[in-house]
């Protein structure tokens, strides 16, 4: 591209916390995700005003995964540009944008077996119908590799990022490498103070392509994450603060994996902690956090710990039959 895409962040409100979107001010105009149902009418929209854009303008609606606080607001964002914005997700997380559904089976399959709440699934439904605003078929599926014209010669690359989700993506503005993570990037988390993945080695992977490979000169987090001594970063990186942020989660993932394999090692047990069955774990990382609070990344990221450990077992004792 011969001149640099203003990328504005836009915050929307939601109870105490805010919610990060990003305007890509391209000929084409792109949103990078979209928080929930409220989202693009309470902040969005007045947010676009204040800098002289239009948010009817916006063209492509560019979602990093399928978390609702992301996907949330897309069908009333999609509303509000006359149903003529293309909206954008990986495929492996398409089923969350097109069921409710979705989120409930996630949360059964795997924080939920922790969390011993009996109306743990209610919840879950009643917050998707609460803060999506709409089932939807995406208008474009992508796998990473792909590149989109979002006008003129402003180009942004799709790279494949799982691990918090199986279709993470972070979305690379061509020329100018303002990456676009997601909650790809936890560094040692955000509200909770624990990172969040569902699977261990694929977020490790894609950590070390977005510090190895693409190596940011601008990183947009989802959330302001937090560093090591419990001060968050903002969303807005830059290139010095990208490779901190990407080192930092590369070392929490660390002490997680180990903390975790020395528990799964002795075996899970069942105690009256609330981190039970991984209490050991949590005693060996010195992590205090209200395990129980949405969206639970402790038991996210061990469950996946676990599911790692449970294969690897189950293919050792495959080949020793």
């Amino acid at each position: 591209m011969t001149h640099e895409v203003n990328v504005h962040p836009l915050v929307s409100p939601w109870g105490r916390f805010g919610l990060y979107s990003f305007f890509i001010d391209a000929p084409e105009p792109a949103i990078v995700d979209t928080g929930i149902a409220s989202s693009p009418a309470e902040g969005m929209a007045p947010a676009l005003q204040a800098i002289g854009r239009r948010v009817q303008d916006v063209r492509w609606i560019l979602l990093t995964h399928g978390h609702i606080d992301h996907i949330g607001g897309a069908h009333a964002l999609w509303e509000l540009t006359g149903r003529r914005a293309q909206v954008v997700i990986h495929e492996a997380d398409a089923p969350m944008l097109r069921s409710r559904r979705a989120h409930v089976a996630e949360y059964r399959r795997g924080r939920g077996r922790y969390l011993g709440d009996p109306e743990g699934e209610a919840k879950v439904a009643a917050a998707t119908h609460a803060v999506i605003s709409g089932e939807m078929e995406p208008s474009l599926l992508v796998q990473g590799g792909e590149t989109i014209s979002l006008g003129g010669d402003v180009t942004v690359t799709v790279h494949s990022t799982p691990g918090h989700t199986p279709g993470s993506v972070a979305y690379v503005l061509d020329g100018q490498r303002s990456v676009f993570v997601g909650d790809a990037v936890q560094v040692h988390g955000a509200a909770n103070n624990f990172p969040g993945y569902t699977d261990p080695a694929a977020y490790r992977a894609s950590l070390n392509h977005l510090r190895e490979e693409i190596r940011p000169r601008r990183l947009y987090l989802g959330h302001p994450y937090r560093r090591a001594d419990g001060t968050p970063y903002g969303v807005e990186l830059d290139a010095v603060q990208a490779q901190e942020a990407l080192a930092q989660s590369l070392a929490a993932e660390g002490r997680v994996a180990e903390a975790a394999r020395d528990c799964l090692r002795a075996g899970p047990r069942e105690t009256d902690s609330p981190y039970s069955p991984f209490a050991r774990a949590a005693e060996r990382l010195g992590y205090t956090g209200d395990p129980t609070l949405e969206p639970s990344p402790f038991f996210t990221s061990m469950h996946g710990y676990r599911t790692s450990h449970d294969q690897h077992s189950w293919q050792r004792s495959s080949r020793h039959s």
